[in-house]
Protein backbone atom coordinates (compact mmCIF):
# COMPACT_ATOMS: atom_id res chain seq x y z
CA UNK A 1 0.00 0.00 0.00
CA UNK A 2 1.36 3.42 -0.95
CA UNK A 3 1.37 5.92 1.92
CA UNK A 4 0.97 9.72 1.68
CA UNK A 5 4.47 10.39 3.00
CA UNK A 6 5.99 8.29 0.18
CA UNK A 7 4.67 10.58 -2.57
CA UNK A 8 4.16 14.24 -3.38
CA UNK A 9 1.54 15.86 -5.58
CA UNK A 10 2.62 16.92 -9.05
CA UNK A 11 -0.70 17.54 -10.78
CA UNK A 12 -4.33 16.73 -11.42
CA UNK A 13 -6.20 14.97 -14.23
CA UNK A 14 -8.39 17.69 -15.74
CA UNK A 15 -10.26 16.04 -18.63
CA UNK A 16 -10.27 13.35 -21.28
CA UNK A 17 -8.61 13.93 -24.63
CA UNK A 18 -9.87 12.24 -27.76
CA UNK A 19 -11.44 8.79 -27.97
CA UNK A 20 -8.43 6.52 -27.29
CA UNK A 21 -8.49 6.95 -23.50
CA UNK A 22 -5.97 9.76 -23.16
CA UNK A 23 -6.31 12.26 -20.32
CA UNK A 24 -4.98 15.77 -19.87
CA UNK A 25 -2.92 16.32 -16.74
CA UNK A 26 -2.22 19.81 -15.45
CA UNK A 27 1.14 19.54 -13.69
CA UNK A 28 3.47 21.61 -11.54
CA UNK A 29 6.49 19.29 -11.83
CA UNK A 30 7.61 17.21 -14.83
CA UNK A 31 9.65 14.86 -12.63
CA UNK A 32 8.19 11.72 -14.24
CA UNK A 33 9.80 12.76 -17.54
CA UNK A 34 13.20 13.49 -15.98
CA UNK A 35 13.10 10.22 -14.01
CA UNK A 36 11.87 8.24 -17.02
CA UNK A 37 9.21 6.69 -14.76
CA UNK A 38 6.87 3.94 -15.90
CA UNK A 39 4.00 4.95 -13.65
CA UNK A 40 2.31 7.77 -11.78
CA UNK A 41 0.24 7.49 -8.60
CA UNK A 42 -3.38 8.66 -8.60
CA UNK A 43 -5.63 9.14 -5.60
CA UNK A 44 -8.77 7.10 -6.32
CA UNK A 45 -11.49 7.32 -3.66
CA UNK A 46 -8.88 8.26 -1.06
CA UNK A 47 -6.46 5.43 -1.95
CA UNK A 48 -3.12 5.96 -3.70
CA UNK A 49 -2.95 3.67 -6.73
CA UNK A 50 -0.13 3.25 -9.29
CA UNK A 51 -1.14 3.75 -12.93
CA UNK A 52 1.27 2.58 -15.63
CA UNK A 53 1.72 4.85 -18.63
CA UNK A 54 1.67 3.56 -22.19
CA UNK A 55 2.72 6.92 -23.56
CA UNK A 56 2.62 10.63 -22.89
CA UNK A 57 3.38 13.87 -24.66
CA UNK A 58 3.60 17.45 -23.58
CA UNK A 59 0.88 19.78 -24.78
CA UNK A 60 2.44 22.83 -23.08
CA UNK A 61 4.82 23.52 -20.23
CA UNK A 62 2.01 22.81 -17.72
CA UNK A 63 -0.18 20.22 -19.50
CA UNK A 64 0.63 16.68 -20.63
CA UNK A 65 -1.54 14.18 -22.45
CA UNK A 66 -1.20 10.71 -20.94
CA UNK A 67 -2.43 7.29 -22.03
CA UNK A 68 -2.61 4.83 -19.13
CA UNK A 69 -2.61 1.05 -19.59
CA UNK A 70 -6.07 -0.56 -19.72
CA UNK A 71 -7.83 2.77 -20.37
CA UNK A 72 -8.72 2.52 -24.03
CA UNK A 73 -11.76 4.77 -24.41
CA UNK A 74 -12.91 8.21 -23.39
CA UNK A 75 -15.63 6.62 -21.23
CA UNK A 76 -13.09 4.55 -19.29
CA UNK A 77 -10.70 7.50 -18.90
CA UNK A 78 -13.50 9.80 -17.71
CA UNK A 79 -13.44 8.17 -14.25
CA UNK A 80 -9.89 9.54 -13.78
CA UNK A 81 -10.93 13.17 -14.26
CA UNK A 82 -10.41 15.21 -11.12
CA UNK A 83 -7.93 12.74 -9.62
CA UNK A 84 -4.83 14.17 -7.98
CA UNK A 85 -1.56 12.87 -9.44
CA UNK A 86 1.46 12.04 -7.28
CA UNK A 87 5.06 10.94 -7.78
CA UNK A 88 7.07 8.69 -5.43
CA UNK A 89 9.90 10.35 -3.54
CA UNK A 90 11.94 7.16 -4.02
CA UNK A 91 11.95 7.60 -7.82
CA UNK A 92 12.82 11.30 -7.75
CA UNK A 93 16.19 11.78 -9.42
CA UNK A 94 18.99 13.50 -7.53
CA UNK A 95 19.08 17.21 -8.24
CA UNK A 96 21.92 19.66 -8.15
CA UNK A 97 21.96 22.37 -5.49
CA UNK A 98 20.96 25.10 -7.96
CA UNK A 99 17.97 23.19 -9.35
CA UNK A 100 14.52 24.39 -8.31
CA UNK A 101 11.87 22.30 -6.55
CA UNK A 102 8.13 22.69 -6.28
CA UNK A 103 6.95 23.31 -2.71
CA UNK A 104 4.87 20.13 -2.87
CA UNK A 105 8.05 18.12 -3.25
CA UNK A 106 8.63 18.69 0.48
CA UNK A 107 5.46 16.86 1.57
CA UNK A 108 6.59 14.17 4.00
CA UNK A 109 9.78 16.02 5.00
CA UNK A 110 10.46 16.66 8.68
CA UNK A 111 10.96 20.27 9.79
CA UNK A 112 13.62 21.05 12.36
CA UNK A 113 13.72 24.66 13.56
CA UNK A 114 16.96 26.19 14.87
CA UNK A 115 15.21 27.37 18.05
CA UNK A 116 12.10 25.19 18.38
CA UNK A 117 13.70 21.84 17.52
CA UNK A 118 11.74 19.19 15.62
CA UNK A 119 8.30 20.51 14.65
CA UNK A 120 6.95 17.43 12.87
CA UNK A 121 6.33 16.21 9.36
CA UNK A 122 4.83 18.25 6.53
CA UNK A 123 1.36 16.75 6.00
CA UNK A 124 0.55 18.83 2.96
CA UNK A 125 1.41 22.08 1.24
CA UNK A 126 -1.17 24.85 0.87
CA UNK A 127 -0.22 26.71 -2.30
CA UNK A 128 -3.69 28.11 -2.97
CA UNK A 129 -2.48 31.65 -2.22
CA UNK A 130 0.69 33.64 -2.91
CA UNK A 131 1.88 32.79 0.61
CA UNK A 132 2.66 29.08 0.47
CA UNK A 133 2.31 27.24 3.80
CA UNK A 134 3.54 23.91 5.14
CA UNK A 135 0.86 22.15 7.20
CA UNK A 136 2.54 20.37 10.11
CA UNK A 137 -0.12 18.91 12.39
CA UNK A 138 -2.29 21.86 13.40
CA UNK A 139 0.46 24.40 12.59
CA UNK A 140 0.87 26.40 9.40
CA UNK A 141 4.48 27.32 8.69
CA UNK A 142 5.46 29.75 5.93
CA UNK A 143 7.31 28.05 3.08
CA UNK A 144 9.82 30.83 2.51
CA UNK A 145 13.29 30.27 1.10
CA UNK A 146 14.64 32.88 3.55
CA UNK A 147 13.66 30.62 6.47
CA UNK A 148 15.29 27.45 5.07
CA UNK A 149 18.86 26.96 6.21
CA UNK A 150 19.52 23.54 4.72
CA UNK A 151 17.74 20.67 2.96
CA UNK A 152 18.75 17.08 3.64
CA UNK A 153 17.18 15.14 0.76
CA UNK A 154 18.47 11.77 1.92
CA UNK A 155 16.98 12.16 5.42
CA UNK A 156 14.00 14.13 4.05
CA UNK A 157 14.51 16.96 6.52
CA UNK A 158 14.19 20.74 6.20
CA UNK A 159 16.34 22.71 8.61
CA UNK A 160 14.73 26.09 9.16
CA UNK A 161 15.29 29.22 11.21
CA UNK A 162 11.82 30.64 11.84
CA UNK A 163 11.34 34.20 13.13
CA UNK A 164 11.03 34.61 16.89
CA UNK A 165 7.42 34.28 18.03
CA UNK A 166 6.12 32.64 14.84
CA UNK A 167 5.46 29.31 16.53
CA UNK A 168 3.38 30.98 19.23
CA UNK A 169 0.84 32.38 16.75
Amino acid sequence: MIRDEEVYQIGVITRTHGIRGEVAMSFTDDVWDRAEADYLVLRIEGILVPFFMEEYRFRSNTVALIKFQDYDSADAARELCGCEVYFPHALTPERSEDEEYTWRYFTGFRIVDALGGELGTIDHVDDSTANVLFAVGDRLIPAAEDFIQRVDHRERTLYMHLPDGLLEL
